[in-house]
């Protein structure tokens, strides 16, 4: 049995017609590295990357920036091979639209990266704070059904990803959540207590700061979907939202600006992490 699977929108490499370009260049960079000897994590921690993200790079799944390029032919001694397909490159990098599939296919890569990680949720709790009961239920519930070995292999990937929890250096993270998301008791009262407890764990950590947006507030800046914002290692802060299973990377500067301003009056605007951390006791002792 097949599920049924949510739209895949084209990447901007099949639109622009640069695929070619990148699984070349992902093939070359991989033949490179191996006669230098170097496994994968190997070379990305010399270029700055995961191996996950090498990996998706060799596939021709992911761009390779110009500066891994300009690194990788010093450090793989390629004598100039790689450093010159750096023009086409920009060119290719020129025409990428804001939807980039390439980085939503590794966004758990760039996720497990990041220096810093801002959340902002209105519908369901985000992935990361997500028990595994609560995230069977919000799975099994999902339409079109999904059969139970897929249910079962996207918990696994998404309580997979909570391993940035255990970091260091720790990222630094934030969330504002809307109250809503704590009155609405998904998978009952026995699987959501332990949700709540488990937000009383996260926003315990030094590197997290939990804030909730009061439901009785007159005023909102962002009546719109929720919005991840992350700044992937040494490069600049990028927004991904998605809706209705479309997915969206947004790198462009002014957009990533827009979105990060929202949020920096939302969480002026929401509880403090100590009103926030009262608030869900409070909750708890309410269910």
């Amino acid at each position: 049995m097949t599920d049924e699977r949510e739209r895949r929108p084209e990447t901007p490499a099949e639109a622009d017609g640069t695929t070619g370009l990148f699984t070349a260049l992902g093939k070359m960079l991989k033949r490179l590295r191996e006669r230098k000897g170097l496994t994968q994590k190997e070379f990305g921690q010399l270029v700055g990357y995961g191996p996950d993200a090498i990996s998706a790079m060799e596939r021709g799944v992911r761009l390779i920036r110009p500066e891994v390029l300009e690194q990788a032919d010093v450090l793989l001694d390629a004598g100039g091979m790689l450093k010159d397909a750096i023009p086409e490159v920009r060119e290719a990098m020129g025409r990428v639209r804001t939807r980039h599939p390439e980085w939503y296919r590794g966004y758990a890569a760039l996720e497990a990266e990041a220096v810093e990680l801002h959340f902002y949720a209105n519908q369901a709790m985000p992935g990361l704070l997500q028990t595994e009961d609560y995230a069977l239920t919000v799975f099994r519930q999902r339409r079109p059904l999904l059969s139970k070995e897929t249910i079962d292999k996207r918990v696994t990937d998404w309580l997979s990803r909570q391993q940035v929890f255990e970091r260091w250096p720790a990222p630094i993270v934030s969330y504002v959540i809307e109250e809503v998301l704590m009155d609405r008791p998904i998978g009952g009262p026995s699987i959501f207590k332990a949700q709540l407890q488990n937000l009383l764990r996260v926003s315990d950590m030094r590197n997290v700061a939990l804030q909730v947006m009061p439901t009785r507030l007159e005023e909102h800046p962002n009546l719109d979907s929720a919005f991840n914002l992350l700044t992937p290692k040494k490069h600049a802060q990028v927004a991904y939202t998605e809706a209705q299973g479309f997915p969206r990377l947004i790198t462009d500067p002014e957009d990533v600006r827009k979105i990060a301003d929202r949020y920096g009056i939302m969480r002026a605007m929401a509880l403090s992490p100590r009103e926030t951390r009262m608030l869900i006791e409070k909750k708890l002792v309410e269910l």
